[in-house]
């Protein structure tokens, strides 16, 4: 007996604009979490012009 395979999730899901979800992104400010929609649009800017980065370590022990 065979089984059918599923298909693949990305050919499965076919979703138009208005059918998805907005996605709210978060940032810590002064402690606390609050939502970058909820900036004025200095601090927006502000939060676009931030850089990631990842410490290295010193090698020292």
């Amino acid at each position: 007996m065979m089984t059918a395979r599923p298909a693949p999730l990305s050919a499965a899901v076919k979703l138009d604009d208005s059918e998805r979800q907005p996605c709210e992104i978060w940032t810590r400010v002064m402690g606390y979490h609050r939502p970058v929609s909820s900036f004025n649009t200095g601090k927006k800017g502000e939060f676009h012009e931030r850089v990631a980065f990842r410490e290295q370590p010193s090698g020292r022990r």
